[in-house]
């Protein structure tokens, strides 16, 4: 198969690249701003890197997925912080970019592995998320925040549509909290600058306090990355067409967790690398009011867990990688693999 890759650098993709050349005869053909992440890949005679902007290089786009089997359109914001100060610049990228691309699958019969979000569940109030059944509810327009969410879920309804009317070929998979090497740049000291994860390690590891927004009672289900490159390689195989026209859910329900254990959690591990004990332990955790730190924008949500009952079925996939595991994985690959501060 050739797989076209849109976002290849990115933290999915750059994982999703090394995976297929190491475990598959796939050819990769990849295309990003730049190519820190695709060290090793891009040694490889299997992978083709084309280094361009998507809302520029539209005629490349277009000659490869002609010339591709599966397409990941993988290019997205996915940062808060930017849902509320830039909310127009999401719609254009994530959504805009995205469509354009989505059409020439339609007009080429491609197949389309589309990442949605976790986020277009919204302020559903399920316990537990399913694919098909919960209902997707998000905020009043002035909560701005919410963009990313419509933009992601008007993009599932087009694609289904398309999937209904034109037979169009897709799979759609909406990850929850992915964690793991490559993540973010942990040495971005700005707030909002990098996902949760990475913002609290780039906090420990310099000695600043952790910001718990309202508290970090919010709950989020975390999983690493290797078990959602699992999930998405079973997809792209397809094997008897098990991903077809279907939606998965993909993330870890069984490491529900809330955003001050998860804090918590990091300060203890991060004490076990001698160099960065002195400033983990000058770290304390402190709370500020949502609307303080990101604007009148924002709306939070209290709980995110989904169910992989789909994903299990017809995948024949469930994740296997601990919180604790996963995290020490994650901070080996920072703190002991002589990680480049563009990460």
């Amino acid at each position: 198969m050739k797989i076209l890759i849109l976002g290849a650098n990115g933290f999915i993709g750059s994982h999703l690249s090394d995976a297929i050349l190491a475990k598959t005869d796939w050819e990769v053909f990849a295309m990003d701003l730049a190519n820190d992440k695709l060290v090793d890949a891009m040694t490889n005679k299997r992978f083709h890197f084309f280094k361009g902007d998507i809302t520029v290089e539209k005629a490349w786009i277009e000659q490869h997925i002609q010339v591709c089997d599966v397409i990941l359109p993988l290019v997205a914001i996915a940062t808060p912080m930017t849902y509320v100060k830039d909310p127009l610049k999401i719609f254009e990228l994530d959504f805009e970019a995205n469509l354009e691309i989505i059409r020439h699958c339609v007009k080429y019969h491609k197949r389309i592995i589309f990442p949605s979000t976790s986020e277009v569940y919204g302020m559903c109030a399920d316990t537990v998320f399913d694919e098909e059944e919960s209902h997707l509810v998000t905020g009043p327009i002035h909560k701005e925040r919410w963009i990313y969410s419509a933009s992601k879920q008007l993009l599932d309804r087009v694609i289904y549509a398309y999937g209904q009317h034109n037979d169009l070929d897709y799979t759609l998979f909406r990850p929850f909290n992915w964690y793991g090497p490559k993540l973010d740049n942990i040495f971005n000291p700005k707030p909002g600058g990098s996902r949760v994860l990475t913002q609290f390690i780039g906090n420990l590891i310099r000695g600043e306090n952790i910001v718990l927004i309202n508290g970090g009672e919010q709950k989020r289900c975390f999983m690493h990355i290797d078990d959602g490159i699992d999930a998405l390689l079973r997809m792209i195989e397809n094997k008897n067409h098990c991903a077809g026209k279907r939606i998965f859910n993909i993330g870890n329900p069984a490491e529900n967790v809330s955003i001050r254990n998860l804090a918590e959690l990091l300060v203890k591990l991060i004490k076990a690398y001698p160099e960065h004990v002195e400033a983990a332990t000058k770290t304390q955790l402190i709370s500020q009011d949502a609307n303080d730190y990101y604007g009148a924008g924002y709306q939070d949500v209290s709980l995110r867990v989904p169910s992989i009952e789909r994903a299990k079925k017809h995948l024949n996939w469930t994740p296997e990688i601990n919180l604790e595991d996963g995290l020490r994985q994650t901070l080996d690959f920072y703190f002991k693999e002589n990680c480049v501060t563009d990460y």
